[in-house]
Order: C-alpha cells, then sequence, then structure tokens
C-alpha cells in the first residue's frame, strides 16, 4: 500500500531538539485514548514543558488510516518516559480507556484497530525503516512504561499508567511485516503492594 503522509507540524515543533537520524533505533506503538484525532491534536498542542514544548507523538494514524506528521523524525519528541532521544512515536487513533484512564473499574481496552489504520503502519513503518538506517526495534507504550499509580476511585488501589496500545493491536502481523524485533516487556507487570 503507497503511503500518503500529511505534514501538521505542531506550533513548538522548532523548540524541539534535532538529533542526526543515526540516533533513530526503535519506534513506539501508543493509542491517543481520546474519541478522536482532532482531540488528540488539542491534546498534542498543550505546552506542558519549561522549555515551551508539550507531549505528542511524532505520527499519528486515524481510523480511516490517514497518516499525519506532527514533528519530523529528526526532532525528539516527548512521547514516552525514558525513551525520547532514541525513538519514534506512532500513535493509532483509538478510545482506550477513554475517558476513565485510571478509574480501576474501565481498565478494559475494547476498540479495535481498523484494518485501514494496521495497513497505514505498515506502509509508515517501512519508510522509516528507510529513512533511519539504525531502526531495529519496536515497543508498545506499555512494554516500556510500567509505572502503577493509585486508582482515580480508589487511591487504595492501583492501576497501570499505561496500557497502551492494548491487547487489540494485533503485534504478531505487525513483527513479522515490518521486520523489526519487539523489545522484550516485561512477562505480566506485577502490581505493586499497597
Amino acid at each position: 500500500m503507497p503511503l500518503t503522509l500529511r505534514d501538521q507540524p505542531l506550533p513548538y515543533v522548532d523548540l524541539l531538539p534535532e538529533r542526526p537520524v543515526g540516533a533513530v533505533e526503535l519506534v513506539v506503538i501508543h493509542c491517543t485514548e481520546l474519541p478522536d484525532l482532532a482531540i488528540a491534536r488539542e491534546y498534542g498542542e498543550r505546552v506542558l514543558h519549561a522549555s515551551g514544548t508539550g507531549n505528542s507523538g511524532h505520527y499519528y494514524i486515524d481510523r480511516d488510516g490517514t497518516v499525519l506528521r506532527y514533528v519530523p523524525g529528526t526532532r525528539v519528541a516527548n512521547h514516552v518516559r525514558g525513551h525520547n532521544p532514541n525513538s519514534i512515536g506512532i500513535e493509532l487513533v483509538n478510545l482506550g480507556r477513554y475517558p476513565h484512564w485510571w478509574d480501576s473499574r474501565h481498565q478494559r481496552m475494547d476498540e479495535p484497530y481498523t484494518a485501514a489504520q494496521i495497513a497505514s503502519l505498515d506502509a509508515l513503518l517501512a519508510r522509516l525503516r528507510e529513512e533511519f538506517p539504525n531502526l531495529r526495534q519496536i515497543a508498545g507504550h506499555e512494554d516500556l512504561d510500567t509505572a502503577w499509580m493509585p486508582a482515580s476511585d480508589d487511591p487504595a488501589l492501583q492501576v497501570r499508567r499505561k496500557l497502551d496500545p492494548g491487547p487489540l493491536f494485533p503485534w504478531n502481523g505487525v513483527l513479522e511485516r515490518s521486520g523489526l524485533e519487539r523489545i522484550d516487556a516485561p512477562p505480566d507487570p506485577v502490581r505493586p503492594p499497597l
């Protein structure tokens, strides 16, 4: 499938640190955990850091397969704790746990990813492998951010901070088609003691 990519740089993109293409070794798959692309854009435009930047992936893939680039891969986007300097973040529009992200009663992620999203993801990963010669690995946000936090409905309970892309993401097919190696996720996250 040919990839059609639309550039829609975030207002603060020029404030994000630059990096050489050789620095990129990892792709991190996220889901927006928001209702639609417009709201995801609003979240991405929010300035949250003293540098004048916010949190955002590099690429966003809508449910119809549309691919938008908010941040070029040669800039460091804030999308995953501890791995931003060497990674590219790809956000798939999906409800996830929205709007009860940290409510212990709403931790299921039931919305499947569309065939159009996965086809566009495959095409994007193929392009990124050409553009970034050291890109060899892939991970889910949940693989890298394994922190627990108090549940919003009952602080005595703990919930995972990040669960995306979640149980409905088709890892086997994406790995087979991309040729990337998935970073080993912790076997089964253990809930911390209260």
